[in-house]
């Protein structure tokens, strides 16, 4: 059987078409890195009006009416409670200050605890936190994880440890609408995030790696962990 002229027209047709396809979707994807590079640089100095995280339950509350009420109030890391810093740090990321965006100790044992069907913890450092709760939401995916490992040394070099951690603190999920150490101090403790001491710190510490099902005055078994972890970091 013989090849039409036809044919051989279609196939150039297809290949263009795809180095065409591939060459835009190329473009796209560099331009939204750079526009993420550029907003992280911008929140050096500029306290984020709204997340990923935020607008995607804004979303979801919508889709299945429910009510839905957001508190969201950003305030300076000085007006955030040491005790409430530090628990959260020992709680998170224990060596926030020691790594560069990645703790690729917790990583291996994340990655052998996954082989052995027996993953009890994670390994997200508290920048790509940031990361993935201004840019991502909580959805999972290959795709979202290489962008954020691309996207995690630029939070570092652009923002440094100080305005990484402040930024986390005021817009990290602490509960149902809850965003944020001063919202959460407020609707748990009716009181300013400056003035919540260390157990109660501990306990709002111990409710971040899961807030729409945790509360404070419930974990004080994991709270007493956070307050060990803290007293052998030496705070």
């Amino acid at each position: 059987m013989t090849e039409t002229p036809h044919t051989h027209s279609k196939i150039p047709l297809r290949k263009g078409f795809l180095r065409s396809f591939v060459r835009w979707l190329a473009i796209g994807v560099v331009l939204l890195w750079s526009l993420a590079a550029l907003i992280l640089l911008a929140a050096r100095w500029i306290d984020p009006p709204s997340t990923a995280v935020h607008i995607q339950r804004h979303l979801q509350a919508w889709i299945h009416h429910t009510p839905y009420h957001e508190r969201y109030k950003f305030v300076p890391l000085g007006q955030i409670s040491p005790d409430l810093q530090h628990a959260v740090v020992a709680a998170e990321d224990a060596r926030f200050y020691q790594h560069h965006g990645f703790d690729w100790h917790e990583i291996q044992i994340a990655a052998e605890d996954d082989l052995e069907g027996d993953r009890t913890r994670g390994a997200s450092t508290i920048t790509q936190q940031v990361v993935k709760n201004l840019f991502f939401g909580t959805g999972r995916s290959i795709l979202r994880k290489g962008a954020e490992f691309t996207l995690v040394p630029v939070t570092e070099f652009v923002l440094g440890k100080r305005r990484i951690l402040e930024i986390y603190l005021n817009v990290v999920e602490w509960g149902p609408g809850i965003y944020g150490a001063e919202s959460a101090c407020r609707y748990y403790d009716g009181t300013a995030a400056r003035n919540v001491g260390r157990q109660q710190a501990a306990r709002l510490a111990a409710i971040l790696p899961a807030p729409l099902k945790r509360r404070p005055e419930r974990m004080n078994n994991y709270s007493t962990l956070i307050l060990e972890r803290m007293r052998q970091m030496g705070w």
